[in-house]
């Protein structure tokens, strides 16, 4: 496992975004994260990660339109079009897809069927740029009421339908202990579906430590399942996002050497 941060959340004490590259960098963390790519200087983006080595990981593809919706996939795909050659600039593999709110009157049944088509449509356009879409379950509540994807099984049967390698879910720890799931019983066996993972502590959604899910306990459990990507640290800090990111640093290492020491 790897640690990736998101400069949405962390480092937002300094107002100049880019900068926050250089923050992470400094802290011995390079590898970082954001959220939309349209309201960002993307020269001076491209400018520091050249400076300093960083490098951005992950960020949301956009417009996403609604996913459930298939009246708005033409925006969904034309958008993906566009972040593409973003992601190539600034050197990023993984882009973020979401399923968009809940549509009143319409079954899950046909959008659950809406993302799949929307999804597979996308998959051979993400191939093609050597870049893989990770769909993204949310909590809907406490952060996102309304939003259509908040469970983790549903969110692996649709990647098992697109039958993409290209096609990869997002697993939130945050957003799934909102929703009662635990690590252990929605990935178990499953972990190849997963290209991401995102983490912080509930009650708040601040640091790991600050709350009362046992993250550590989860990351080995995560690590043991084989998973090699990117964890992405999206939280809240309570206090200097520096000091908070050598504390989950430290806890993540324990978690991956406790696993190979068979502590």
């Amino acid at each position: 496992m790897k640690l990736s941060i998101c400069i949405e959340m962390i480092f937002a004490e300094e107002p100049d975004f880019a900068r926050r590259i250089q923050c992470s960098v400094d802290a011995g963390l390079p590898q970082v994260e954001m959220w939309g790519w349209r309201n960002k200087d993307l020269d001076a983006i491209e400018r520091v990660l050249a400076e300093t080595g960083g490098q951005m990981v992950s960020f949301v593809s956009e417009p996403g339109g609604r996913l459930v919706d298939p009246a708005t996939h033409n925006d969904f795909l034309r958008g993906l079009r566009e972040s593409l050659p973003v992601a190539q600039r600034l050197g990023t593999r993984n882009l973020i897809v979401l399923s968009g709110d809940a549509q009143n009157g319409v079954s899950r049944e046909q959008q659950h069927e809406a993302i799949c088509q929307a999804l597979k449509a996308a998959a051979p356009l993400a191939e093609d740029a050597g870049v893989t879409l990770n769909l993204e379950p949310l909590n809907s509540r406490i952060d996102h009421v309304g939003y259509y994807l908040d469970s983790t099984e549903e969110g692996l049967d649709i990647i098992r339908e697109v039958n993409s390698p290209h096609v990869r879910l997002l697993y939130d720890l945050y957003h799934s202990v909102v929703m009662d799931e635990r690590p252990e019983d929605v990935l178990q066996g499953q972990m190849n579906l997963v290209g991401h993972l995102h983490v912080a502590d509930h009650p708040g959604r601040h640091e790991p430590g600050s709350g009362q899910v046992p993250l550590e306990t989860h990351l080995r459990w995560i690590n043991a399942q084989g998973y090699a990507g990117y964890v992405g640290l999206e939280y809240v800090p309570t206090r200097n996002s520096l000091d908070t990111l050598h504390a989950t640093s430290a806890l993540v290492q324990r978690a991956m050497t406790s696993l190979r020491t068979g502590l």
